[in-house]
């Protein structure tokens, strides 16, 4: 017969590797973005509001991680923080995709931005959790000590 233990979940440290894949995806995304946007031949206003979405996305998707995770760990964030997180990044997807829509770029630089776009949001995300793990796991070892 097994005895039955009662054990807790043992919080798995993140790899080097995921790290630094993140942190590459993540300054991967931004500089192509930013050096697309350099290169462009378009209106100094134009490369600004893709700029402005660019910054604006990366702090919504950030507030929506830590949003997310304070949930789960049961720190309290309001409905109105969560909500506003989520519809800023709702947000500007959608004000990309309508500046790229109008735009005069070939579908190629369309393209090129939109993914460098979404990579850069993914890669915040996942730079973010992996920062917050790295805090919960550096506290947690203190308490351990």
């Amino acid at each position: 017969m097994n005895p039955q233990t009662t054990s807790q979940p043992v919080a798995q440290q993140t790899s080097a590797a995921f790290i630094g894949a993140s942190w590459a995806a993540l300054l991967t995304g931004f500089a192509a973005f930013n050096i697309g946007l350099w290169n462009a031949e378009m209106a100094i206003n134009e490369k600004g509001y893709y700029f402005t979405v660019l910054m604006y996305g990366l702090f919504a998707a950030i507030s929506v991680q830590k949003s997310v995770r304070d949930r789960l760990e049961g720190i309290p964030v309001t409905n109105l923080y969560y909500g506003i997180s989520w519809v800023s990044v709702l947000l500007t997807v959608a004000l990309l995709s309508v500046g790229l829509w109008n735009a005069t770029l070939t579908l190629s630089e369309k393209g090129f931005y939109a993914m460098s776009f979404v990579l850069t949001l993914f890669a915040a995300i996942a730079v973010q959790k992996n920062t917050r793990d790295s805090l919960h796991s550096s506290k947690s070892e203190q308490f351990r000590d």
